[in-house]
């Protein structure tokens, strides 16, 4: 018999062929002329010139590299900054970078939990929290959507630590949890609340300073936060936020974070650039929301299934899988580019085109995108 221990991938990848759930790489040049609904830049500033100077001058000072991990080589001054600045603009006591969002929620929820604790999971959480959750070696209840009862009914009467974890905003539909009713629960259930505000950040709360600042619970005892600075920063990386003593925890006791190079300079710079440029112009969270509510608004009366954003997410409904490629090619096609969700990152089966507002796009280009996608949208 000959030697093929890989056989198997190719009956994969005709299972996958044959449901229509081929993923494939599509390398984006430096300069396009589509209309961007696709990329998680919110506030328009991965490109800003500000930004993009922050970066370079970081890369220049301190290195393309941070050159090791962060207990070692890693921690820079200009990790010290970001990471004070970032406390304080979203009102929590400490905060921790590392190298992505994705990273963040593993090191959270890892180190926060163990055996014999209890995790109570949202069912629409990131991938990035389940598999946070499995990492942790807790036992790991998943509850119906955005249910804060059913959170109270799995915590209730639970012997030992306890934590209850959820995304601010979905990434899937873009509705918002219901933080202030989950903290009430685990409040009264000696519970910690975990929120993954990657997509609130900048976003939500005033002047972007997050869904957890907007929900008037930012820097309480039993709040951690984490959060990405890809999406509305324009960089990459992740942090932790909450009380100092967390904090601490993380330094000692996380294994993202102990055992991974630290963040490079200019990402550090970039997000760092973000940040003060988004105090002096808080405006930036607002015109995204109404771009979002626009794009819902004028969806929807032509004709479409949208679902009402409660931030910067607005996702379409399409018929079907191999729809739903079609459309997003079509878009493309016709000058956009849009997002294209379906199983398995639609656990419901139902897939759809997600489109992200950007506080840069003008109203001109909004109804371009409506136009666009009313165009290209396939039959029932």
């Amino acid at each position: 018999m000959p030697f093929a221990p890989f056989d198997w991938i190719d009956d994969e990848a005709r299972r996958r062929a044959d449901t229509g759930l081929v993923r494939t790489l599509r390398p984006r040049p430096a300069e396009t002329e589509l209309l961007d609904l696709a990329s998680n830049d919110y506030l328009g500033l991965t490109r800003h010139p500000e930004v993009t100077a922050a970066a370079a001058d970081a890369a220049r000072r301190w290195g393309a590299g941070a050159t090791g991990s962060r207990l070692v080589t890693g921690s820079t001054a200009l990790h010290a900054e970001l990471e004070q600045e970032l406390a304080a603009f979203c009102g929590f006591q400490a905060a921790l970078v590392l190298s992505s969002g994705y990273a963040a929620n593993l090191a959270a929820l890892t180190a926060l939990t163990g055996r014999g604790s209890l995790i109570v999971s949202d069912a629409g959480n990131h991938a990035s929290i389940v598999d946070g959750c499995r990492l942790s070696r807790a036992e790991t209840a998943v509850v119906p959507h955005a249910d804060p009862a059913a959170v109270r009914k799995t915590l209730c009467g639970h012997d030992g630590r306890a934590l209850a974890v959820t995304d601010s905003v979905f990434s899937v539909d873009g509705d918002a949890a219901p933080l202030a009713a989950l903290a009430e629960v685990c409040r009264d259930e000696d519970a910690a609340l975990l929120v993954d505000d990657a997509h609130g950040l900048g976003v939500l709360g005033e002047g972007g300073r997050g869904a957890l600042a907007a929900a008037g619970l930012a820097g309480g005892d039993g709040v951690v936060a984490t959060l990405t600075l890809s999406k509305s920063l324009g960089s990459q990386g992740g942090a932790v936020l909450g009380p100092a003593r967390v904090i601490d925890h993380l330094v000692n006791t996380a294994r993202t974070f102990i055992f991974d190079t630290g963040l490079a300079p200019a990402a550090v710079g970039a997000a760092l650039g973000s940040l003060r440029l988004l105090r002096r112009e808080p405006e930036r969270a607002g015109r995204a929301r109404t771009v979002a509510t626009a794009l819902y608004e004028q969806l929807t009366a032509a004709g479409l299934t949208a679902v009402r954003p409660d931030a910067a997410v607005v996702s379409v409904r399409a018929p079907s899988a191999d729809a739903a490629v079609r459309w997003a090619a079509d878009c493309r096609t016709a000058g956009m580019a849009v997002g294209c969700f379906r199983p398995p990152s639609v656990p419901d089966g139902v897939s759809r085109l997600r489109l992200t507002a950007r506080a840069d796009l003008t109203d001109e280009q909004i109804a371009t995108a409506v136009a666009i996608v009313r165009r290209t949208a396939p039959d029932a």
